[in-house]
């Protein structure tokens, strides 16, 4: 007996926020470093990927953003620096598997597995954190 009164609907939840994700965190100790490396896997002009603050650094994307930050308010300001991502928390696509898996073993990149179903990888950035690389469905 789930019956409405009649002319009312039934409610929803209402919420100032969003479901969409603005931009994810990535934990890095030196921003420089992080920006030159990332630029490279991505393809971007480090150019267009300005420093701000001296902490983070908005990479430019295709939908949802990437932001490289030391984190000074989250243990970035002790020594090590913040901690690392042990389990990716987003992917990176990819038109081209093998391509990507190839272009990041000759940058040195340090891999967690090889590619897995013929559909995804991992690997680590320069401060340890772990990326997803993931082949886009036709």
């Amino acid at each position: 007996m789930n019956e409405q009164p009649q002319g009312q609907e039934a409610s929803k939840p209402s919420s100032p926020i969003k479901s969409k994700i603005g931009s994810v965190f990535v934990p890095v100790k030196d921003i420089e470093r992080a920006r030159s490396w990332y630029c490279k896997v991505l393809g971007l002009n480090e150019a267009d990927c300005e420093i701000l603050f001296g902490h983070l650094c908005p990479l430019p994307m295709e939908g949802t953003g990437i932001l490289l930050d030391m984190m000074p308010m989250w243990g970035g300001d002790k020594p090590g620096g913040p901690p690392s991502i042990e389990t990716p928390a987003f992917m990176l696509m990819t038109g081209n598997l093998q391509g990507s898996f190839d272009y990041l073993k000759e940058l040195g990149a340090e891999f967690v597995t090889e590619i897995e179903n013929n559909h995804w990888f991992v690997v680590k950035d320069p401060d340890g954190n772990k990326l997803m690389i993931c082949g886009e469905r036709e």
